[in-house]
């Protein structure tokens, strides 16, 4: 059995290797010889410490992650991904992921960005300032020319650490408020852990594209529902997405056949439709699968 460290693993891991990956990822979840399980969100013997267990099986492999969430650890997010030898049944690696995962969930907001936002895109806003964020901002300043970053923050001393942080990766940030961002941004993204939506869909101007990452549980909201019921949207998984991602938020309408999902593997492979005009309003739904963690595991792995 091979295993790699947490600190192997963030000593291999950039936002290069965990966009091919997630990418690579994204198409298989919509190729019929791969599938991804229900997720199964749990709790520890305290109920506020949570971790989730998310498997997947493609045409290679098969394993699950079981990611976890403890509010008074250090660090608070940790991640562990589990290959198995599809012969025997044994597990054939271990891969610790805390700072692997942080690159892989930017990741897939990155190739959606690439995917769906205008080419031209250059400002950027992004609601939180925790552990995801700056992962965020690095990954989508890859995929498009950013030039402004605006950060919307609960607090203004978190706001002004979390420009800190962007600094020290070189890149220029202000903190403003949520309808000022709305307003000047082409890319919004949202990171939070919100159960409400965090800004009024009237505020996002034509031909934004909107990435919400934080919704990855029952009752979980980030974006106004009045965006959703309007927008063109995507996500990673529908099925995961409508269960328990942002999009549970419109499962009725998508029921009632009143609003359409479509998988970013399609749009990545040509089987659907991506942003139409200059004037689309864009929404990337990341949930999060196991089929990610699994092929960035794999090339951790072939390269580690």
């Amino acid at each position: 059995m091979r295993f790699l460290s947490e600190a192997e693993s963030a000593a291999l891991v950039d936002e290069q290797l965990a966009y091919t990956a997630v990418r690579a990822a994204l198409v298989a979840a919509v190729d019929e010889r791969a599938e991804v399980f229900p997720a199964v969100l749990a709790h520890g013997s305290d109920p506020r410490n949570r971790f989730t267990v998310k498997s997947a099986a493609s045409a290679d492999l098969a394993g699950l992650k079981v990611g976890s969430y403890w509010p008074a650890g250090e660090p608070r997010h940790n991640s562990i991904v589990l290959l198995f030898d599809q012969d025997t049944g044994r597990i054939a690696a271990v891969v610790e992921a805390g700072v692997v995962n942080a690159y892989r969930t930017a990741a897939a907001d990155a190739v959606a960005a690439d995917a769906l936002s205008r080419p031209d895109s250059a400002t950027l806003a992004v609601f939180g300032t925790g552990h995801q964020a700056l992962y965020e901002c690095a990954a989508l300043a890859r995929v498009r020319p950013i030039s402004s970053i605006l950060v919307v923050a609960r607090s203004p001393e978190r706001g002004e650490q979390f420009l800190a942080r962007l600094d020290a990766k070189g890149l220029r940030a202000t903190v403003t408020s949520a309808r000022e961002a709305c307003g000047a941004a082409d890319i919004v993204v949202t990171a939070t852990t919100s159960t409400a939506p965090l800004f009024d869909a009237a505020w996002v101007r034509p031909g934004t594209h909107v990435a919400s990452m934080g919704s990855d549980a029952h009752g979980k909201q980030e974006l106004p529902l009045a965006l959703l019921a309007t927008a063109r949207l995507y996500c990673d998984l529908p099925s995961q997405s409508l269960r328990i991602g942002e999009l549970q938020h419109v499962a009725g309408l998508v029921e009632a056949g009143t609003a359409h999902v479509t998988a970013l593997g399609a749009v990545l492979t040509g089987r659907a439709e991506g942003r139409r005009s200059p004037e689309d309003i864009t929404v990337f739904d990341s949930s999060g699968i196991a089929l990610q963690d699994l092929f960035i595991a794999d090339a951790l792995l072939r390269v580690g």
